[in-house]
C-alpha cells in the first residue's frame, strides 16, 4: 500500500503489462522500493522486508518473467540489505527479512500440485538466500499446504546449501474467522507446530480489533515466539481509493496491548500502515517488555478445519475405520466402482457416528495405489472437518495423500519387518510434511507376540525415531490386538500380551499415544459375540493406558448394554482364565462364550424393554440411543404428563445418565451422540404439544456455544423451554466467540 501511495505512472511500472508487478519494479523503478525502506528505517523499524511478496515462478509467470525469478529475489533483497546496513549501528542493528507470499493459486482447491508450487519457490528462495535475507518470512498464508510447500522447499534449500537462517510463517485470519480455506488458528498452529520454524504468527486480512482473541490464542498455546502484523484496520473506499481507518495512535495502543498483556514477541504492520503508524509502535515498545508466556500446547492432528487433540477427556481418540479397503467389502466395492462420491459419503457417516480422526486404505491388489490416494483424498480434504491417518503398506501412497492435506496427518504405519530401511523413510514422510506416526510392534523376526517383545520393539522404535526428530507425543505405538478366538494354543494369551504391553509402553513413555485396531480380538466369532468381546477388550486397554482406537461405531456398545454374565465370560476369555485338573480343561471361556451367542443376532443384544413402565422406557430410548418405538412411547407418556414434565423428568433422567457413563469411561462418545440425537428427537416432537405462554415477554436470552464447542444439544434444550416459557431466545449457534455474545446481549437487550 506504500507503494501504490507514490502514485507510480505506467512509465513507472514498466509499461500495461507490468501495471501492479511491484516486483518489477527493481528494474524499472527502484527508487520507489528504496523510498518504502528508508521511511521505515528512519522511524526505528528493527526488520524491513523485501519487496518480494509475489517474486515466485507462479506469479510471475502470469507477467511473462518467471525466468527472472532468482535475479528479481537476489537484487530485491541486495537493494534492502544495502539500506538496512546503512542504517545499522552496534547499538541498534537492522535486518532483512526475505518476503515469501502465498501467490495466486489454492493448492488445496486444486488451483496447483503441491510440487509445482514447491518448485515455484525454490528458485525465490535462493535468489534471497544469496542476495543477504537475514531471515525467510512466509507471509499472508492463505492455505496451510500452501505454506507446507513453502516450508518444504526451504528446509530442502538448508540442507543442500548447509546453511540455516530464522524462519517466520504468519497465517492470514480473515474477518469471517478463519483463514481463507476455512482454517482455524487452532488448526493451523497444530499443522505448522511440527516444522522447525522459529515464529509463527498473523498478518494482512484484518485490523488489530479483529485479530485480538486468536492473537490471544498464539500467545496463550504457541510453543515458538509469536508475531502480530495487522492491517490499520479495515479498508474503505473514499473518492475512489483504499482508505485505512486505523490512526497511528490508536494502532500503537492496540499494538502495545498484544504485547504488554498477551507476549507477542516481535510485531509491526502490514497494509495501510506507515511509517507515522510503526513510529509510535517503535516509541510504545521501548519503554515494555512482552509479557513472559508460558505456552500449553496440545499435541494434535488436524485437518484444513480443525484441530483435534489425540488426549480426548473421558474417552480416547476415535479412529473411524470403514474407508479401509483392507477391511471393508463396503469400500472395496466402492473403490472398485470408482464412485469417490459414495466414498465421501462413507466418510462423512464416520464423522457422524463421532470418529475424530478417519482411516483412509485404498490398498487394493490391481489397482493404482497413488492415483487412487489421490483421488480419494483430494476430495476427503474438503469434504469432511476431521483429520486423516493415511494407511498403506507402501510409502508412495502415504507420500501421495500427504501432498493434498493441508492438516496434520497421521501416518499408519511403519515397523521394521522390512528391515530400518522403510522405518527411517516413513520417518522422512512424517518430519517433512509434519505428521504423527503409527509404530506397530514388528520387527524383522515378525510379529511380536508377548508383552516382553512388544515393548523390547518399542523402546527400539522410541530411541531412534525421537533422535530423528518425531517428538514424542507424535508417536502411536500400536501393540498388535490378535485374535484370541481361533482355539490355537498360541493365540489364547494374545490379548492378555497386548494389555500388559500397553501398560508397559504406557509406563516408560508417558507422552506417546497408544493405539489398537480392536477389531482383530473378536475374528471369526458371530456379530453379536464380536460386539460384546470387542467392546470388553477396549474398555480394558482404555484401562491400561491405551488413548486410541480404529474402531467401527457401529461394532462396539457401551457395556451398561450387556449383562453381568456376558462380560464376565468375555474378561476370562481376554485373560486366558481357563481352569484345569490336570490335563483336563474343566472351564473354556472360549467355549462359553461361543455358547452364550450360539444363535444370536446383533439385535439380541439390545435390552428387553417389553416389561418396563413407559417412563423406564422412555429413558432406555435416551440411554440406548434408541429411536425405535421412541414416539409410541412418547404418545403414551403424554396421556399422563405434560411435555416439559417428560422433558424434564424422565428423558433428562436418562441424560443424566449418559453423562454418569461417559464421566466414567464407561460410555465412549459416539454412544452420547446417539443419546443425544435421540433427545433431539424427542424434544422435536414434544414441541408441538407444549402450550406456549402467551402476552408479556419475560426477557431476551442469548444463547450460544462457546468457541471450540461445537455440540449444542444442551444450548437448543434450553431454546425450546424458554421460548415456549415465554422468554424471547437469540440463539447465536455453534463456536462464537466471546465478543460475538457480548455484541448480541448488548444488541438485544438481553
Amino acid at each position: 500500500s506504500n507503494l501504490q501511495g507514490q502514485n507510480l505512472s505506467i512509465e513507472d511500472w514498466g509499461g500495461p503489462q507490468f501495471e501492479n508487478c511491484s516486483e518489477n519494479l527493481i528494474y524499472t523503478k527502484p527508487a520507489a522500493i528504496e523510498k518504502v525502506h528508508v521511511g521505515f528505517l528512519e522511524v526505528g523499524c528493527d526488520v524491513i522486508e523485501t519487496n518480494t511478496f509475489g517474486a515466485n515462478g507462479v506469479v510471475l509467470s502470469e507477467f511473462g518473467i518467471a525466468d527472472k525469478t532468482y535475479e528479481i529475489n537476489k537484487k530485491a533483497t541486495e537493494l534492502a540489505k544495502r539500506l538496512a546496513e546503512e542504517f545499522s549501528t552496534k547499538s541498534h542493528p537492522r535486518f532483512v527479512a526475505g518476503s515469501i507470499g502465498p501467490g495466486t493459486k489454492l493448492p488445496t482447491l486444486g488451483h496447483i500440485s503441491y510440487d509445482q508450487l514447491k518448485q515455484a519457490y525454490r528458485d525465490q528462495i535462493w535468489g534471497l538466500f544469496d542476495g543477504g535475507a537475514d531471515m525467510f518470512i512466509i507471509e499472508t498464508c492463505q492455505d496451510i499446504l500452501q505454506t507446507k510447500a513453502a516450508l518444504a522447499a526451504i528446509f530442502e534449500f538448508f540442507e543442500k546449501r548447509r546453511v540455516r537462517i530464522p524462519v517466520i510463517v504468519q497465517v492470514t485470519i480473515e474477518t469471517f474467522g478463519t483463514m481463507l480455506n476455512g482454517t482455524e488458528i487452532s488448526a493451523a498452529l497444530t499443522a505448522l507446530e511440527p516444522f522447525q520454524i522459529d515464529v509463527i504468527g498473523m498478518n494482512c486480512g484484518t485490523g488489530p480489533d479483529q485479530m485480538t482473541e486468536n492473537v490471544k490464542y498464539l500467545c496463550e498455546n504457541s510453543p515458538f515466539p509469536v508475531s502480530v502484523l495487522p492491517n490499520a484496520g479495515l479498508p474503505e473506499v473514499r473518492d475512489g481509493k483504499q482508505f485505512y481507518t486505523e490512526t497511528p495512535e490508536n494502532f500503537a495502543k492496540k499494538i502495545e496491548h498484544f504485547a504488554k498483556d498477551f507476549g507477542a514477541n516481535i510485531v509491526g504492520g502490514c497494509c495501510g500502515t506507515t511509517p507515522a503508524h510503526l513510529k509510535l509502535v517503535v516509541e510504545k515498545m521501548q519503554s515494555i517488555s512482552p509479557k513472559p508466556r508460558s505456552p500449553k500446547f496440545v499435541p494434535a492432528a488436524s485437518s484444513i478445519y480443525i484441530s483435534q487433540s489425540y488426549v480426548q477427556d473421558n474417552s480416547f481418540l476415535i479412529v473411524g475405520e470403514r474407508v479401509n479397503a483392507s477391511g471393508s467389502k463396503k469400500m472395496r466395492d466402492l473403490l472398485q466402482a470408482e464412485d469417490w462420491d459414495g466414498l465421501v459419503q462413507l466418510a462423512k457417516e464416520q464423522e457422524r457416528e463421532g470418529a475424530h480422526i478417519l482411516d483412509v486404505n485404498v490398498d487394493f491388489v490391481g489397482r493404482d495405489g497413488v492415483k487412487d490416494m489421490h483421488e480419494l483424498v483430494s476430495r476427503l480434504v474438503t469434504n469432511i472437518k476431521i483429520p486423516l491417518m493415511l494407511d498403506s503398506t507402501e510409502w508412495q501412497k502415504m507420500e501421495a495423500g500427504l501432498k493434498l492435506a493441508g492438516g496434520k496427518c497421521i501416518l499408519n504405519s511403519t515397523n521394521y519387518e522390512d528391515g530400518e530401511p522403510r522405518f527411517f523413510k516413513v520417518l522422512e514422510l512424517a518430519k517433512t510434511y509434519g505428521a504423527g506416526v503409527v509404530i506397530g510392534t514388528i520387527d524383522e523376526e515378525g510379529m511380536a507376540r508377548t508383552a516382553e517383545r512388544k515393548f523390547a520393539i518399542a523402546l527400539r522404535a522410541y530411541k531412534q525415531a525421537t533422535e530423528y526428530g518425531i517428538k514424542p507425543y507424535d508417536i502411536f505405538f500400536d501393540p498388535l490386538a490378535l485374535p484370541i478366538s481361533t482355539g490355537i494354543e498360541e493365540d489364547r494369551k494374545n490379548a492378555a500380551e497386548t494389555i500388559k504391553a500397553i501398560k508397559l509402553i504406557r509406563q516408560n513413555f508417558a507422552d506417546v499415544n497408544i493405539i489398537l485396531g480392536v477389531s482383530n480380538i473378536s475374528f471369526g466369532l458371530n456379530p453379536a459375540a464380536r460386539i460384546v468381546l470387542n467392546s470388553v477388550f477396549l474398555h480394558e486397554c482404555v484401562q491400561a493406558g491405551m488413548n486410541s482406537a480404529i474402531v467401527n461405531a457401529s461394532k462396539i456398545l457401551p457395556l451398561s448394554r450387556f449383562n453381568e454374565h456376558e462380560i464376565e465370560v468375555a474378561l476370562d476369555l481376554i485373560y486366558d482364565r481357563r481352569r484345569f485338573e490336570g490335563d483336563i480343561c474343566l472351564y473354556d471361556p472360549l467355549a462359553e462364550f461361543t455358547k452364550l451367542f450360539e444363535g444370536k443376532s446383533t439385535k439380541s443384544i439390545k435390552a428387553d424393554t417389553q416389561n418396563l413402565t413407559v417412563e423406564e422406557k422412555l429413558k432406555r430410548h435416551i440411554i440406548d440411543g434408541e429411536k425405535i418405538g421412541l414416539e409410541e412411547n412418547l404418545k403414551k407418556a403424554l396421556e399422563k404428563y405434560s411435555p416439559l414434565d417428560i422433558i424434564n423428568n424422565i428423558l433428562l433422567d436418562g441424560m443424566r445418565v449418559v453423562g454418569d457413563l461417559f464421566g466414567s469411561g464407561k460410555m465412549q462418545l459416539p454412544f452420547v451422540l446417539q443419546s443425544a440425537e435421540v433427545m433431539k428427537v424427542a424434544v422435536k416432537f414434544l414441541e408441538p404439544f407444549m402450550e406456549k405462554v402467551e402476552g408479556v415477554c419475560k426477557g431476551t436470552m442469548v444463547l450460544a456455544t462457546v468457541k471450540g464447542d461445537v455440540h449444542d444439544i444442551g444450548k437448543n434444550l434450553v431454546d425450546i423451554i424458554l421460548t415456549n416459557n415465554g422468554y424471547r431466545v437469540i440463539n447465536l449457534g455453534i463456536k462464537q466467540p466471546i465478543e460475538e455474545i457480548l455484541k448480541a446481549y448488548e444488541e438485544h437487550k438481553a
